[in-house]
């Protein structure tokens, strides 16, 4: 059977569970897409059983459950998986102010990562404050 049929998780995560897989983080309200992150299985387990969004740090090299530190953390809805089982989609309720790490003049967070458009010139323009 093939992974676009398939009603079984084969979500490949390597043999020692630690190769990284995409995934998308969508608010559940506006559809607004949020972060681009990766999970590994440790992250995908860990966000399972906390109910919350969890994510691998490359950067840090471990788990990172998203607003830890910050408060604004992903209260998981749903977990989705594409066609061909190698990214996720997680519908999330945002329970803050924002999922970005980065923070507006007003020393709240983004509502999402992606808040600045790429114009023609490669200048970048806010659009979320």
């Amino acid at each position: 059977m093939s992974h676009e049929d398939a009603l079984v998780n084969q979500l490949d995560f390597g043999p020692e569970g630690t190769d990284l897989l995409p995934v998308v983080t969508q608010d559940r309200l506006s559809r607004e897409v949020l972060i681009l992150s990766w999970v590994n299985r440790q992250a995908l387990e860990a966000s399972r059983n906390s109910g919350y969004a969890t994510y691998w740090s490359r950067s840090r090299n471990q788990l990172w459950k998203k607003g830890e530190t910050s408060g604004h953390v992903l209260k998981l809805c749903e977990i989705r998986v594409n066609c061909e089982q190698n990214s996720l989609l997680f519908v999330v309720d945002q329970v803050g102010s924002g999922a970005c790490h980065a923070i507006r003049a007003d020393g709240q967070p983004h509502f999402s990562c992606y808040y600045r458009r790429l114009n023609g010139d490669d200048s970048l323009t806010v659009v979320d404050e």
